[in-house]
């Protein structure tokens, strides 16, 4: 009969364990057993470490894109700015004549 008790583990610890996992190209059961936790608990964190790799990849897309298209937009101002000073000029000199 197992304890209710559960083990609380830091943050850094389940770093750390999902690190070894990744880097030690062993299983989830191997590291857990090494480390003397539950596979259950060690593959729970490696999915949501996984989880929040895969939300700032996206994250990381979603400005990427953000960045491309207010670079598109400045730079179709820039332009528009370019004409407007011409048309400018043009008109400034027209009024003289």
């Amino acid at each position: 009969m197992g304890s209710n008790y559960a083990k609380r583990y830091s943050d850094e610890y389940k770093r750390d364990a999902v690190e070894l996992v990744r880097s030690s190209g062993r299983t989830v059961t191997e590291v857990a057993r090494e480390l003397g936790i539950s596979p259950e608990s060690l593959r729970a964190w490696v999915k949501k470490a996984m989880t929040g790799l895969d939300q700032s990849v996206q994250a990381a897309d979603d400005r990427d894109k953000e960045l491309r298209r207010l670079r598109k937009l400045t730079a179709d101002q820039a332009k528009t700015i370019e004409i407007l000073k011409k048309a400018t000029a043009f008109f400034a000199k027209e009024s003289d004549r």
